[in-house]
C-alpha cells in the first residue's frame, strides 16, 4: 500500500527510497533543487504526476548560451566616445578663451553704436533763445514760498525782484500768514521771510529775506504783449518745485474781479495763457520768449463747483508785471500801495448801445475835472469797450496814478470824449 504519492524521477523509474518517501540520489549524483522543497510547496497540486522534466545537461561546443556582461564592470571606451568627449572639450575650451578676452579687453573693443558727430545738432543746443535756455536762466530766481498759520500750511511761489532779497508773490499767498515765510531757493536751500507789505486789492505782496547774491529776475513790457506770443509758467505746482510750463498769449486785458468769501475784491486786467497753471504756481513768473518777466501768475478758471479743488483746464490768468512792478516799488518805498482811480461810482451797464453807466461823480475827482457827470454812460476807456462795470475798475487800475486816457461816454443820444487824468486813491 502506498500513500498515494509516487515519487519518480524523469523517464519513469521508482525514486530511491521507496515510494512515499523523498528520492534518494545515488551516490556521486547531485540532488536536484526540483525535488528538495517538493513536499513543502503550498502551490504544488497534489493531484498532479510527480514527475518533473528536466533539461538534460548541455553536450560540451553544441549550442554555448550567449555570454552575459556584467554592466558594473568597467568597459574601455569606443573610439565614437573618445571622439564626442574631445570635440566637448574643445567647444568648452574656446567658449571659454573667448569669454576671458572679452572680459580683459572689452574696455577697448566695445563696438561704437549709432553714428558719432563732432557737434550736436542745432536743435540740440539749448541756445539762450531756446525755452530751454530761458528756463534755465529764470529757475534760479524763482522760489517756493511756505507760510504757516492756524488754518494749515499756505504753498505758492515767487520771485526775487532785487539783489538785497525782496520776492515777490500774491498776497493771497501770505494772506493769513502771521508775517512770517519760509523762502525754498532753487538749489534747494532755505531762508526765513518777512512780510514787506501787501496790496490785497491787487492780489501782490513782497517778502524780504535777508540773503546776499541774490539773482533778480529780468522785467519784461507787458503792454507790448501780443496773442500768441510765447511764453512760460513757472513755480511749484502741488508742490512740484522747479516747475516749468509752456504755452501762450491767449488774451490781454481780460478784466478779473476775485476774491474770496469776507476778504477783499480783487480786480486786474490780466494776462490769459493757456500754461498749464496749478494750486502752488500762485505768485510765480510768467516769463516771454527772452526770459523776461511779464507777469504774475494768480488764478485759474475751473469747471468745478465751488469749494472744490480746481484744476489747470488751459484759462490761466497772470497780473501784467508792468503794474505789478509800480505796485511792487510803491511797498518796498512805502510799505503800501496806491491804488489808481477815476473819480467815479459805476453802476449797471447802459439800458442800450452797451457801456458802463456812472452812478455817482466825486466833484474834486478826475472824471468831474474832465467834465463827466452822473448819469454819464463810459462806452471805451482808450479803446478798449465798456460790458461791465468790472472792466472800468480794473483796466483804470491797470495804470500808473498821472496817467491820461481817452473816455468814449455817450450823455443821452449824444457820443463825447474826454481826456481823463487818473490820480490815486486818497488812502
Amino acid at each position: 500500500m502506498t500513500d498515494g504519492w509516487d515519487w519518480r524521477r524523469p523517464g519513469g523509474s521508482p525514486a530511491p527510497g521507496g515510494p512515499g518517501r523523498p528520492p534518494q540520489d545515488a551516490p556521486g549524483q547531485a540532488t536536484s533543487p526540483w525535488w528538495s522543497d517538493a513536499l513543502a510547496d503550498p502551490w504544488r497540486d497534489p493531484y498532479a504526476p510527480a514527475a518533473v522534466v528536466v533539461p538534460a545537461a548541455p553536450t560540451p561546443g553544441a549550442g554555448e548560451p550567449e555570454p552575459v556582461t556584467d554592466p558594473d564592470l568597467p568597459t574601455r571606451p569606443g573610439l565614437r566616445q573618445v571622439v564626442l568627449i574631445s570635440l566637448v572639450t574643445a567647444l568648452l575650451a574656446g567658449s571659454l578663451g573667448s569669454a576671458l578676452t572679452y572680459a580683459f579687453l572689452r574696455g577697448d573693443d566695445v563696438p561704437t553704436i549709432g553714428a558719432q558727430t563732432g557737434q550736436a545738432p542745432a536743435l540740440a543746443q539749448r541756445k539762450p533763445e531756446s525755452l530751454a535756455g530761458v528756463a534755465e536762466r529764470v529757475l534760479p530766481s524763482v522760489v517756493t514760498i511756505r507760510v504757516v498759520s492756524l488754518g494749515g500750511t499756505s504753498e505758492g511761489s515767487g520771485f526775487v525782484v532785487t539783489s538785497e532779497g525782496h520776492i515777490v508773490t500774491n498776497d493771497h499767498v501770505v494772506a493769513d500768514g502771521p508775517g512770517k515765510a519760509t523762502v525754498v531757493f532753487n538749489d534747494g536751500s532755505t531762508a526765513a521771510g518777512t512780510v514787506v507789505g501787501q496790496d490785497p486789492e491787487s492780489d501782490l505782496a513782497v517778502i524780504k529775506v535777508s540773503r546776499s547774491g541774490l539773482t533778480p529776475v529780468q522785467f519784461g513790457d507787458s503792454d507790448a504783449l501780443a496773442v500768441g506770443d510765447p511764453v512760460l509758467a513757472i513755480g511749484s505746482p502741488l508742490s512740484l518745485a522747479n516747475t516749468v510750463t509752456a504755452g501762450i498769449v491767449s488774451a490781454l486785458d481780460r478784466t478779473m474781479q476775485a476774491g474770496e468769501p469776507g476778504g477783499p475784491t480783487r480786480y486786474y486786467a490780466a494776462i490769459q495763457t493757456d500754461a498749464a497753471v496749478n494750486h502752488g504756481n500762485s505768485g510765480g513768473p510768467l516769463v516771454d520768449g527772452a526770459g523776461r518777466v511779464v507777469g504774475v501768475n494768480s488764478t485759474i478758471k475751473s469747471l468745478v463747483a465751488d469749494g472744490q479743488e480746481a484744476g489747470n483746464i488751459g484759462l490761466a490768468f497772470a497780473i501784467p508785471i508792468n503794474q505789478a512792478k509800480r505796485i511792487t516799488e510803491d511797498i518796498i518805498g512805502t510799505g503800501k500801495a496806491r491804488r489808481t482811480v477815476i473819480g467815479a461810482q459805476v453802476g449797471g451797464t447802459g439800458a442800450t448801445g452797451g457801456g458802463v453807466r456812472l452812478n455817482a461823480v466825486e466833484p474834486a475827482g478826475p472824471a468831474a475835472a474832465a467834465g463827466l457827470r452822473t448819469g454819464d454812460v463810459v462806452l471805451r476807456l482808450d479803446g478798449r469797450p465798456m460790458t461791465d462795470p468790472t472792466d472800468l475798475v480794473a483796466l483804470v487800475r491797470k495804470y500808473a496814478p498821472g496817467s491820461v486816457v481817452t473816455v468814449e461816454y455817450r450823455r443821452g443820444s449824444a457820443r463825447q470824449n474826454a481826456s481823463v487824468t487818473l490820480a490815486a486813491d486818497a488812502k
